[in-house]
């Protein structure tokens, strides 16, 4: 996501930490740097040149902390000047009352109802009861992918194929939808904001008294996501958005920052074409990651979707009595696995940009897994349990069974010896994770920049 502004703005950063001091020359060299990749990622210039405009009136206007160097000064400036940029203050949607209503409005083609399977597939995730209601009476498909969708996630789906009138739908399961925790009612979409498509959705807004009106706007449609955002909130008084498509597209960051302009807060972003790939929207630690600082909230979501709490912690007490095997390296790669692509993963980790690990490598690993999984598959209880017994000879047995080379196999033993150094290393060195450290545990996880 936004690759090649992330990119620009991190080496913005390490011009900063390389500079021998901070002088006027260098800050305007900096917003000339950040000007260029913003407005490379579609943001309006008039929203990067204020952005400018702060940068430099807060580098001479306040004092820098006694405790701070002026080089952190003006990297935490940078920082809040994005944030501030992207938004601001994070908008969390509370699910308070029984049920509470998200009704999704937006044009024909910005992934609504797509967007209704994700965001059940969220809420589903952290127990609650949750169902879709199909109203879209305008598109032909609208009734059946909606339907497919909830079967997917395992949610309960409402809808009346070939009925014309939304209301009617809404008013014959009503009593119905009364005993979920949340109801997301997808809507009809037009090619553009016409006034038929005002009046449906003002008149169905009436009806259902939603709690969130939200606008799904497509991410690729850059700045000009600010007009729908604007049109939208005038005729069904919108409370937040949800940027789709946000994977993969040069003008991402044009429709988040016209979006942020508005007032209107972005609540969600679409990260990728699968069910599971949607992010509740926090400008700091979405800015944070551009920035290669990370973001431990996602990292932590994400790991407790992969892997359950009852696993985690039976892993932690083996661990610490030294009782790492193969089992537990698979059941930590199955989790990897879960997690998504090892790319978005290592972005999550504070410190791990600064790797500058290749793409190749990352995606060489990931490959690699999926060889090691199959091996040990063909491998014995003994084996899993206590890898030292393998031998030569258990090694081609293995590789025959699997159908994996056994070079692959004799490197998965390999890892497995490295991987239990580590643990040690991390048990009884009392390190903190600094970037030397990182350097270190990278190299011996066999992953070299």
């Amino acid at each position: 996501m936004l690759e090649k502004l992330s990119s620009s703005l991190r080496g913005t950063l390490e011009k900063i930490s390389k500079a021998l001091f901070v002088d006027k020359k260098l800050i305007n060299e900096l917003v000339k740097d950040i000007q260029k990749a913003l407005i490379d990622a579609d943001v309006n210039i008039q929203l990067v040149l204020h952005l400018s405009d702060k940068i430099r009136a807060r580098m001479i206007d306040e004092n820098v902390p006694s405790n701070v160097s002026k080089k952190d000064f003006l990297i935490k400036v940078v920082y809040e000047e994005l944030i501030a940029l992207m938004g601001g203050a994070e908008k969390k949607l509370e699910i308070k009352k029984k049920p509470t209503v998200i009704m999704l409005v937006g044009l024909f083609g910005s992934g609504k109802t797509t967007t209704a399977g994700k965001l059940a597939k969220y809420y589903k995730k952290y127990g609650f009861r949750v169902a879709v209601l199909q109203t879209d009476t305008y598109r032909p498909a609208a009734f059946e992918q909606l339907e497919q969708l909830a079967t997917r996630v395992g949610v309960d789906f409402f809808g009346i194929k070939n009925e014309k009138n939304p209301q009617k739908i809404f008013k014959t399961f009503l009593e119905k939808l009364s005993k979920y925790d949340l109801v997301i009612v997808d809507t009809a979409g037009r090619d553009a904001l016409s006034k038929d498509l005002i009046e449906e959705i003002s008149a169905l807004a009436k009806l259902i008294k939603p709690d969130e009106r939200l606008l799904v706007i497509s991410g690729d449609i850059g700045q000009t996501a600010q007009h729908q955002a604007d049109e939208f909130h005038k005729s069904c008084n919108v409370s937040g958005v949800i940027a789709t498509k946000m994977d993969g597209t040069a003008k991402a960051g044009g429709a988040l920052t016209a979006c942020a302009a508005t007032g209107t807060p972005i609540v969600f972003i679409g990260v990728g074409e699968k069910i599971a790939d949607i992010e509740p929207f926090r400008p700091k630690n979405f800015v944070g990651r551009l920035l290669g600082m990370g973001d431990i909230e996602a990292l932590l979501e994400k790991t407790q979707e992969a892997i359950s709490q009852d696993k985690a912690e039976d892993l932690s007490k083996r661990v610490l009595k030294g009782e790492f095997n193969l089992i537990d390296l698979y059941e930590q790669m199955s989790a990897l696995k879960n997690m998504g692509p090892l790319t978005k993963v290592m972005d999550m980790i504070p410190g791990m940009s600064k790797l500058k690990l290749p793409q190749e490598v990352l995606e060489s690993q990931e490959g690699q897994l999926e060889k090691w999984k199959h091996a040990m598959d063909s491998m014995t209880q003994e084996e899993l349990e206590d890898p030292v017994v393998i031998t030569p000879a258990r090694i081609d047995r293995i590789a025959h069974g699997s159908g994996t080379p056994s070079a692959d196999i004799r490197q998965l033993i390999k890892q497995y010896k490295k991987s239990k150094k580590l643990i040690k290393m991390l048990k009884g060195g009392g390190q903190g994770v600094s970037e030397k450290n990182l350097q270190k545990m990278m190299k011996r996880f066999g992953v070299n920049s």
